[in-house]
């Protein structure tokens, strides 16, 4: 099996917060972080990424070497990481840097130095280290909460600035590194500090609305970003032009700004970067920046990049977004086009095409949490983590009506009849729940403890598994439940039930690590021995042949079984996703499609074998 398509997650993002993305010297690739991946995503082609995932604590911020072959990636633990940027990523060297969180770092021209800044949890609060042996650098005192950016001067003379949150800008000259000056012009948090590529000047911007520009030498105030046009929010990150003459601010008022720098340091506005699209609320604030090359990238708190032409500013930017928590499930539905539906904890639905990636976010008009959630055609049911179930009627990617059902109980599972209409039942604790359009018919004891359902599609028969590892078949008759049989075969609670395309089959698993496949007419075992997971089993996909059983787990893998050979001859893929996984689905016969923990889509292509 391999990997034909990834589509990545958002930078992780913070209220109130600026983030750091940044992009490697030789190429149009960028870097950010969500949770504890780094992902390395192409500005010309968002399909291609690659993802490091060794981080044990969520990283912060990651940064390329000057000559592009090395990554240094700090996370919230003050641990730094130098890893290789091709292939395997080999690790080269850990250094415990700071107490607490890293909030910035930056490497000097030569390669060779590495500054990192954030919380220092009553210690240092900014280190300088070589970057082979990391060994100390300077003394950098001066600074008495959380230091939020640092530069280096990227030509000799070396200098260090950094910026935080007691409103200074500190100067330090070496190496080694020692205290030089402090500048206490701005009055609110200093958010970001970037040094002009050629050194001369560096700029600082601030939650008080202003940018400042030094000169990077001396540290002497040149000037100011013009407040006739200026930001009407906090400013949250700053980048410069490749050529050094203008540079691009993110603000809490939504807006990215282009300012033309002059010799003498005062900033002109040029133009003022509005994103397409936008509804007007919090989402829409601005947190991150970087113009990278002839790209000019925005990255908004709701997650959505943005990238303009700075050849052409007034071109609209291309924008792609995606998920930032955990995507809890996914839907293969077939349209004029086969797409993805995917649903995390967060509430956020997203569309997805195959060989595009991203095609918008569901409008909804509740923004509730989503546990479970399953769709067709026209219909998606979500229920969250309230005893509420909501059923979303969408067109076009438009939500065009919203019913939230009170159930009474904590939903556990939900299964659509697509071809009875109206029909959909809800597993609770202790029973099952019929509605039929947005009215709660009856309310079913059925005296264990349910944790998993399957509903066939015309609405005549239901699997209901439970807390005891049994699976109780069910005809259904109008609004009761009848039970057929009960199958006994798993040796720990039923995690999830799903019924073969063409109805001859269904599979159940367990959170043992183990699933079945069963004939539906003989009701016996038609493959066992499917115990190849180490952790327990979270999904389960059948592909559209019937041919083909997916199974995703805990411990991060997929294995794909075909029915009709021994378990043994299974496809596995290791590692699939960080954390786990939790969404599955068979696009077409020979491609499985997988989500989990790290808030990523894959696409992976079963290639004969």
């Amino acid at each position: 099996m391999e990997l034909a398509e990834t589509y990545a997650c958002v930078p992780s993002t913070e209220r109130g917060r600026g983030i750091l993305i940044s992009g490697d010297p030789k190429s149009d690739t960028i870097l950010y972080t969500n949770g504890r991946s780094v992902v390395i995503l192409d500005l010309n082609n968002p399909l291609k990424v690659s993802i490091y995932g060794e981080h044990a604590y969520p990283a912060t911020v990651a940064r390329y070497s000057p000559n592009g072959e090395w990554i240094a990636s700090g996370d919230v633990s003050g641990t730094v990481r130098i890893w290789g940027a091709h292939n395997d990523h080999v690790l080269k060297k850990e250094f415990k840097v700071l107490a607490g969180r890293i909030d910035d770092l930056q490497w000097s021209a030569d390669g060779m130095r590495i500054v990192a800044s954030g919380d220092g949890k009553g210690k240092s609060l900014v280190r300088a280290f070589m970057w082979d042996s990391g060994s100390n650098v300077g003394e950098f005192d001066g600074h008495s909460r959380r230091v939020l950016s640092c530069a280096i001067k990227p030509t000799r003379p070396f200098r260090i600035v950094t910026c935080g949150e007691d409103f200074l800008v500190n100067f330090y000259e070496g190496p080694p590194f020692k205290f030089k000056l402090s500048s206490r012009e701005h009055s609110n948090f200093v958010n970001c500090v970037r040094y002009a590529p050629d050194g001369s000047k560096f700029i600082t911007v601030s939650s008080d609305k202003k940018g400042i520009i030094y000169d990077g030498k001396t540290c002497e105030k040149l000037g100011e970003l013009s407040s006739d046009d200026g930001h009407k929010g906090s400013i949250y990150a700053v980048s410069w032009s490749p050529d050094g003459s203008q540079v691009l601010t993110v603000s809490a008022d939504k807006s990215a700004k282009v300012w033309e720098i002059s010799d003498n340091g005062n900033g002109t506005l040029k133009t003022t970067l509005n994103c397409p699209g936008s509804s007007g609320g919090v989402d829409d604030m601005l947190v991150g920046c970087l113009w990278q090359n002839d790209h000019i990238v925005t990255v908004s708190l709701g997650g959505t990049i943005s990238i303009f032409s700075a050849s052409d500013l007034d071109k609209s930017p291309f924008q792609f977004s995606g998920h930032m928590k955990n995507i809890s499930s996914l839907s293969v539905l077939k349209g004029n086009a086969d797409y993805i539906l995917s649903g995390s904890y967060d509430g956020l639905i997203c569309k997805w095409m195959l060989g595009r990636g991203f095609c918008g976010k569901l409008q909804r008009t509740q923004n509730s949490q989503i546990k479970y959630f399953a769709a067709h055609e026209e219909e998606i049911v979500t229920s969250g983590f309230d005893n509420k179930i909501s059923r979303i009627s969408y067109n076009d990617d438009q939500c065009t009506n919203e019913e939230s059902i009170d159930i009474g109980n904590q939903p556990k599972d939900l299964s659509l009849a697509p071809l009875s209409p109206d029909l959909l039942l809800v597993t609770f604790e202790s029973g099952v729940v019929f509605l039929r359009g947005e009215k709660v018919v009856s309310t079913i004891s059925l005296g264990f403890t349910v944790t998993a359902l399957a509903v066939t599609p015309d609405g005549t028969e239901a699997i209901i598994g439970g807390q005891d590892g049994k699976l109780h078949l069910y005809s259904i008759n109008g609004d009761s439940l009848t039970e057929e049989a009960v199958l006994e075969k798993h040796r720990g609670a039923i995690s999830v039930i799903r019924y073969s395309p063409d109805l001859s089959m269904f599979a159940s698993a367990d959170l043992n690590r183990e699933a079945v496949v069963w004939d539906r007419a003989s009701r016996e075992v038609k493959l066992k021995n499917m115990l190849y997971h180490s952790a327990r089993v979270n999904c389960l996909a059948w592909s559209p042949n019937s041919t083909m059983v997916a199974t995703g787990s805990l411990d991060t893998c997929v294995i794909v079984y075909d029915v009709d050979k021994p378990a043994s001859t299974r496809m596995t893929i290791k590692g699939a996703h960080l954390g786990g996984v939790y969404g599955l689905g068979f696009a077409d016969d020979s491609h499985v499609v997988s989500s989990g923990e790290d808030a990523c889509i894959r696409v992976w292509s079963l290639t004969p074998q």
